[in-house]
């Protein structure tokens, strides 16, 4: 009995999957016999009601057929929506697995791994791998009554099935205390360990898998290789106090010198693992109990290699867009072209609300906000990629209604003079009018505590022995390791989001998402200004100058950052687009996540990894105007 009702629901699907598709035929009789006199022009048909043209039968069955149409809903066409996509997916992974690389045009060059094997390249320095904010998988190991059957299921990272089975319930279960930063009560959910915990984000979506595979192919494994997973959600000094997520990496990196002949670990950490694995270097040298005790040398002693992957060192302008809105410049066209899609007044699905409450618990965020302020990213007055990317000489701009906060598209002026975009949030005179009063304001004390954005003036100075400043390379020093290598490796060439113009939200009924992303702002033709978003050079999420400022300048050669003057090299990847099928993603991509397939960045890891040196590898490789933007920063060094 137990079985029946999963048959019969299956079996109603089924049913229901029939009526939308049936059309009722027309029935006809025979065809009367058309004699010579008769007009062929208009062919006939008869049934039973009489003889009707072709015409009139053609219009019958498109009568018919819009009828039907009428009968389906949101629902209905959401799901033929869905079902189309799954397919398509699935139809391109099968040809992916099925085409034979043979034919003309989809021959796909040797992987790094085989060919550097071939080479006699082998695994000598173990490796660690730190994933970014996203993509480690999360589990649940205790929960609310909602989540019964989950028990260390996969919350996060995976096929995401309960996202759509109970999604108030999964929001419930991601979300942190509000208070302390830390699990709600009644509710444990945990970091994924192993390989496994962010090799692949989805089924068929690669994160490290690639890299990994290649590294096996020189001699990795379990014993020489480790995917520091971390729960991403939390503050970096909160992974330590909860998890002791820190002390066991401390251990590892201990254990894995150790055993694999007294070499020192190559690390690998991607995006906000970058700002991760920082704030490790400050604990690891800082004293008991705040720190890791293991005192100024533990880094010089145990670490060969740091290739940061799509740094965020600098930060991301999309967060501060995403704490104010849940937009970037996918979202905002998205509610701009299909306004049912997202917005609650249609549909009430809520979704870019729920998103913004729960990502305001993640006080991780927090450590991807910009760094440096006007120093580091502009004003009004400059920016330090003025004039890199687009001619700043002329813009044009619509701006939004004032009185109706709606956009004018007829409302058009001229800038006559270069328009700086070093201000990485601008207002449309409805919203900079209205005082300080009515404007909302995102409670950042919890998040002040664990994470700071400014530039230090005096090193020495006491305070910046506060955890709070080791994740910002403008506040804390890089540790006393001159023999440690350091590498900037990101993408250029990609569009890359920076500063935004946001409007008022046309509705008060939701006051938590008051602004979005004025979509009606456009510059030029040829301007960067698209769609109330100004684009500049980088990985399409990480700007040129928050990757690879503190390698062209900040930490070359001894500074007051970099003291014990370890060696920073520059290591760029020009994106280049798939050139066929089999690539998938691209084997020469420079995006933020597709780079980790980009067999350029995999040489240069392996051949680092098995004892190569910066300058082996050809050192700084530059395609971006880096160091002239590092110039226009007036930074003491």
């Amino acid at each position: 009995m137990g079985n029946l009702k999963p048959l019969s629901y299956s079996m109603a699907l089924i049913l229901r999957f029939r009526k939308l598709l049936y059309v009722v035929p027309v029935n006809f009789s025979e065809t009367k016999k058309i004699g010579k006199e008769e007009d062929c022009s208009s062919p006939k048909v008869e049934n039973k009601d009489g003889i009707f043209t072709q015409n009139e039968v053609e219009i019958n069955k498109k009568r018919k057929k819009r009828k039907l149409r009428k009968e389906w809903g949101y629902v209905d066409f959401c799901c033929w929506m869905i079902g189309y996509l799954c397919t398509s997916w699935w139809l391109l992974v099968f040809l992916y697995h099925c085409l034979p690389a043979t034919l003309p045009g989809f021959q796909v060059p040797e992987s790094p791994g085989v060919r550097l094997k071939r080479e006699g390249l082998m695994a000598q320095h173990p490796v660690v791998l730190v994933p970014g904010i996203i993509t480690g998988g999360l589990e649940l190991w205790e929960g609310k009554p909602c989540a019964h059957g989950l028990f260390r299921q996969r919350l996060w990272g995976g096929t995401f099935t309960e996202m759509f089975k109970r999604p108030l319930c999964w929001l419930d279960h991601l979300s942190l205390d509000n208070e302390t930063g830390l699990d709600p009560p009644g509710i444990r959910v945990r970091a994924v360990p192993g390989l496994v915990a962010a090799d692949y984000f989805a089924p068929g979506y690669f994160v490290w898998a690639v890299l990994i595979e290649n590294l096996a192919r020189i001699g990795y494994e379990g014993k020489n290789l480790h995917m520091a997973a971390y729960d991403w959600r939390l503050s970096f000094q909160n992974t330590e106090i909860r998890d002791q997520a820190l002390s066991r990496l401390k251990s590892k990196i201990e254990l894995m010198y150790v055993t694999n002949g007294y070499k020192k670990v190559v690390v690998v950490p991607h995006s906000m693992g970058v700002v991760y694995f920082l704030h490790f270097l400050k604990w690891v040298e800082t004293p008991p109990p705040v720190g890791g005790g293991g005192g100024p040398g533990w880094c010089n002693k145990y670490i060969k290699s740091i290739m940061n992957i799509g740094p965020t060192f600098l930060g991301v302008p999309k967060t501060i867009s995403n704490l104010l809105s849940a937009e970037g410049k996918d979202v905002a066209f998205i509610r701009a072209m299909f306004p049912g899609i997202l917005d609650s007044e249609i549909l009430r699905l809520q979704t870019l609300e729920h998103v913004l409450r729960v990502s305001r618990t993640w006080d991780s965020t927090m450590s991807l906000m910009p760094k440096g302020g006007e120093t580091i990213w502009g004003n009004l007055d400059w920016s330090p990629e003025e004039r890199h990317v687009c001619d700043l000489s002329k813009k044009t701009y619509r701006r939004s209604s004032v009185n109706d906060n709606t956009s004018d598209v007829n409302e058009v002026f001229q800038v006559k003079k270069s328009v700086k975009y070093g201000r990485i949030i601008s207002f449309s005179k409805s919203a900079s009018e209205l005082p300080s009063s009515q404007l909302p304001s995102i409670n950042s004390k919890r998040a002040e505590a664990h994470f700071s954005h400014g530039i230090a003036d005096n090193l020495d100075d006491p305070k910046y022995k506060h955890y709070k400043y080791w994740s910002n390379p403008l506040e804390t020093r890089l540790p006393d390791a001159p023999d440690m290598e350091i590498y900037c490796s990101y993408g250029v060439g990609m569009p890359t989001e920076r500063s935004y113009v946001f409007k008022l939200s046309p509705t008060n009924r939701c006051k938590s998402i008051p602004f979005r992303i004025d979509t009606a702002v456009n510059g030029e033709e040829d301007s960067c200004l698209k769609n109330g978003v100004h684009f500049v050079d980088g990985d399409e999420s990480v700007p040129v100058i928050s990757a690879g400022y503190m390698c062209a300048k900040g930490w070359r050669g001894k500074t007051r950052f970099n003291p014990s003057g370890s060696r920073a090299f520059i290591r760029e990847y020009k994106h280049k687009p798939p050139s066929s099928l089999l690539e998938g993603r691209g084997i020469e991509s420079g995006s933020h996540v597709d780079i980790m397939g980009n067999f350029g960045f995999i040489e240069d890891v392996l051949r680092v990894a098995a004892g190569a040196t910066g300058p082996e590898i050809g050192g700084d490789r530059i395609h971006s105007d880096i160091l002239r933007m590092s110039e226009k920063v007036k930074l003491q060094l």
